[in-house]
């Protein structure tokens, strides 16, 4: 069975354009790399948990920060690459980026070193017009701003 990872799109409206909240994806694998090196906040979910407050709850431990609690656009599900199930809401909010905490993970570094080292989940975050943001997200969550958009439009 695939991984399943839950997220939230956070937009917010500057003038006529939308931006998303977007952040890089930290450790030594993503360091040099800006395009397709960036996420949607997410992650999986407990066992028992609800997909919706896995979001909201992944949302938080990776920048520390509370999601905006406003109504929510499902976006659906996306596949990417490598396997992971991606299911993702939008929601407008405008959270304070001085605010960034990110969490932290550990991982074996350099490979095969047997040396643990901690690295931060998402090491920045920025917001991006939708044309930036297709360029930099990982390829196949360039999809929930096709879907954003549309929901938007269509009121």
């Amino acid at each position: 069975m695939a991984e399943h990872s839950y997220g939230l799109v956070v937009y917010r409206r500057v003038g006529a354009e939308l931006e998303v909240l977007i952040g890089h994806m930290g450790g030594q694998h993503w360091a040099n790399k800006d395009e397709h090196a960036w996420s949607i906040p997410k992650g999986a979910a407990d066992p028992s948990e609800d997909p919706i407050a896995a979001a909201r709850r992944e949302f938080g431990e990776e920048l520390g920060f509370a999601a905006p609690s406003g109504a929510l656009i499902d976006l659906g599900s996306i596949t990417q690459r490598g396997g992971k199930v991606v299911c993702a809401w939008a929601v407008e909010g405008d959270p304070a980026l001085a605010d960034f905490r990110p969490g932290q993970f550990s991982m074996q570094w350099p490979p095969r070193s047997g040396r643990l080292q901690t690295f931060p989940e998402v090491d920045r975050v920025k917001w991006v017009s939708l044309d930036q943001a297709r360029t930099l997200l990982v390829a196949a969550q360039a999809t929930f701003l096709d879907r954003l958009a549309i929901a938007l439009a269509a009121g």
